[in-house]
Order: structure tokens, then C-alpha cells, then sequence
């Protein structure tokens, strides 16, 4: 037996390395959310009741933590309004070349001097015409029937004037009605205590706004992202000034309104005239329907009075009304957002029903800003939505 062939001299042997066997690569894990994680929850009972009761006791802390602090908040929404309101004269003070301390001490020492003057001179007459006013409902509902105009009346309209005058002569003098009055003043007068004490908290908070309020401002701008700086200032401006604009505008109109009352009470002679005045500064903050809603109430109270005062009251009153609706208030209000008479009515309940006159005077700028902010992001975004996947 002879040994295999060898190779020929000068052959290399060939080696032929191993081949690696092809192995698929793991396809990475994918983490599912969502139904897992809900399927999860539902398949363990317990977990998922503790963490919705931890939830609800969470939503009721909070919700009692905010009903606790309600009034401390009302007082610095309070305080941010009326430092937008009262920043448009700040601006135009410093416009003369006055420091924005100073203008801020002027402001707040014309408004100091007001509201001593109202004290001295408004109040005292006020709360004696009040006294007044309830003193003299029983006898004038008494005489109504004696009145000329009465007279003039038909018999069946006479009829229906008698059954609502007795119906209000009788609620007058129930008990019940004397006990509520009493109660109500009471109220009043503890409630007008607890509002000088508030008041100091507002006018130190409005102080502080209305110093820092470029401050405030720039700390807002910061938190949102940069390419959206410039058109989140250009808005806040725009709104900070149509809020500004629209309570001084209100508060202006409503107090050109009380004088217009008070000056046609005493010229006219008709009772009553600092609490007519008052009543019409309250109820013509109120836009666009306040002083018709106050012309119905003005005219009624006079009528008791004389008929012909009514009357002259009726006429020259729908002429102020005239007057501020197409000459004062579009000069005073002329930088404030145009809003739909429907929405500046539902406003005006939204806001009394919430928060009184304070939620009166509050909703309009309120309503303006969000009108303003649904013009200029909201719409626009939408228009940018021209194909159905957006």
C-alpha cells in the first residue's frame, strides 16, 4: 500500500476558512402603549382604584385649596385690572417726561383726593337719602291713586296699577319684608367695613403691579419659545391696552353718565339726587344697555314725583344717551376690541352672576381679549387648514 499522491513541489496548501452561519438580527423591541397599558390597569383592580381615588382626592384638595384662597385671588385679579386700567394714564404722564414713580404717585393722589372728597361731600347726603327713599315707598304708594295722572288714566288701566301698587304696599309692610331690610343693612354695613379693610390689600397690590408691570410683562415673554416672542408681545400689548382702555373708558362713561343724573335731579328738582347718581353709576356700568336700563328706572322713580318731571327727566336723559353713545364713547373707548352687542349683554350676566359689579366691570375687557386672541391665533391657524389632514 503506497501513501496518497503528494503535491507537487512549490504547492501551497489551500485553506479555506470556516464560513460563519448566517444569524438574523434581533428586530428591536418595540414598546406598545396605550391598550396594554390600560388592559394592565384593568386586569389589576386594585392598582387602578387606588390610583382614581388618588386622583379624586387630589381634584378635591385643590378644588378646596382654590375655594379657600377665592378671596385672595379675587383681590389680585382685582389689583392686575386696575393697574391695566390705570396704566394708559401712567403712560401719558410719562410722555411729558415724567418719571413712571412719579406719575404713579400723581395718579394715585388723584384718586386719593376723590375719594375723600366722595366721603365728605357724597356719602354723608347719600346714606341720609337712602333712609329717605325707604321712609317715603309706603306713603307714595299710598297716594298714587290721588295723583293727577292717575286720574287721567283709564278705568281698567287704573284696575291693573291699583292691584300692583296694593301688592307692593303689602309686601312693604309685611314683617318679613322689614326683617330682610334689616338684615340687609346689617350686611351692608359689615360688608362696607370688610371693603375698606380689602381696599387697602387692592391699592397695595395695584401699587406693586402697576410699578413692575413692564417687569411682569418681559418674565411672560421668557416663558414661551423664542420665534414666538415677538408675536406673544405684540398680542399682550394689544390686549393689555384694550383692557386698559375699556375699564377706564367704562368707569369714565359711568361717572359722566352719574354727574349728567345729578345735575338733571337738581336742575329738574326731583328727590333724591345723590342716590339716583349712585344707582346710575352702578347700573350704567353695564355697556351699551346700562342707561337704558336706568332711563326705565330713573323715569319710574320720578313719576312719583310729577308727571311732568318724568317726563322732562325721560327727554333730556335720552338725549345724554344720544350724546354718549355717538359723540363721548367712541372718542373714550376708541382703542378698545369691538365686541357683538349679544356677546357684551351675555358678558355683563356671566360677570354680574359671578362677581357682582366687580364681574361686570371685569368682563368686557375679559370678552374683548378673548375675542382678540381668537382673531389673531385662533382663525388665522385655521385658515393655514386647507387639505382634510391639516
Amino acid at each position: 500500500m503506497t501513501d496518497a499522491a503528494a503535491p507537487p513541489p512549490g504547492a501551497t496548501d489551500a485553506v479555506t476558512p470556516p464560513v460563519a452561519p448566517v444569524v438574523d438580527a434581533p428586530a428591536p423591541r418595540t414598546r406598545r402603549r396605550g391598550p396594554l397599558n390600560v388592559q394592565a390597569l384593568f386586569q389589576r383592580p386594585l392598582v387602578s382604584g387606588f390610583l382614581a381615588t388618588i386622583g379624586v382626592l387630589g381634584a378635591l384638595l385643590l378644588g378646596t385649596a382654590l375655594t379657600s384662597i377665592g378671596t385672595i385671588l379675587l383681590y389680585i385679579v382685582l389689583a392686575m385690572f386696575l393697574a391695566l386700567g390705570l396704566d394708559p394714564i401712567v403712560r401719558m404722564l410719562e410722555r411729558k417726561r415724567l418719571k413712571r414713580a412719579m406719575a404713579i404717585l400723581i395718579v394715585f393722589g388723584c384718586f386719593a383726593v376723590l375719594f375723600v372728597l366722595f366721603l365728605v361731600f357724597v356719602l354723608p347726603p347719600l346714606l341720609a337719602q337712602i333712609g329717605q327713599f325707604i321712609r317715603t315707598i309706603p306713603e307714595a304708594l299710598d297716594k298714587v291713586d290721588q295723583t293727577p295722572w292717575f286720574a287721567g288714566l283709564p278705568p281698567d288701566m287704573q284696575g291693573a296699577i291699583t292691584g300692583v301698587v296694593q301688592g307692593l304696599a303689602d309686601w312693604v309692610a309685611s314683617p318679613s319684608t322689614h326683617a330682610a331690610i334689616g338684615v340687609g343693612i346689617v350686611a351692608a354695613g359689615v360688608g362696607f367695613v370688610a371693603a375698606i379693610s380689602a381696599s387697602f390689600i387692592v391699592v397695595a397690590l395695584t401699587l406693586y403691579f402697576l410699578a413692575s408691570l413692564d417687569a411682569i410683562k418681559r418674565a411672560f415673554y421668557l416663558l414661551a419659545p423664542a420665534h414666538s416672542r415677538p408675536k406673544l408681545e405684540e398680542l399682550t400689548e394689544r390686549i393689555t391696552a384694550s383692557v386698559g382702555s375699556a375699564l377706564l373708558g367704562s368707569v369714565t362713561l359711568s361717572a359722566l353718565n352719574a354727574g349728567a343724573v345729578l345735575v338733571l335731579h337738581l336742575v329738574i328738582g326731583l328727590p333724591f339726587a345723590a342716590l339716583m347718581a349712585v344707582i346710575a353709576f352702578v347700573i350704567t356700568l353695564i355697556p351699551l344697555f346700562g342707561s337704558v336700563i336706568f332711563l326705565v328706572l330713573g323715569t319710574g322713580v320720578a313719576l312719583f314725583s310729577s308727571p311732568t318731571q318724568a317726563l322732562i327727566f325721560a327727554i333730556a336723559y335720552l338725549v345724554y344717551i344720544q350724546i354718549e353713545s355717538y359723540v363721548l364713547s367712541p372718542r373714550i373707548m376708541n382703542r378698545a376690541v369691538s365686541i357683538p352687542a349679544a356677546l357684551v349683554l351675555i358678558a355683563a350676566m356671566v360677570g354680574g352672576a359671578l362677581g357682582g359689579v366687580i364681574g361686570v366691570l371685569v368682563a368686557l375687557p375679559v370678552t374683548a381679549s378673548i375675542l382678540l386672541i381668537i382673531r389673531e391665533i385662533v382663525v388665522p391657524r385655521q385658515d393655514l387648514k386647507i387639505t382634510p389632514d391639516g
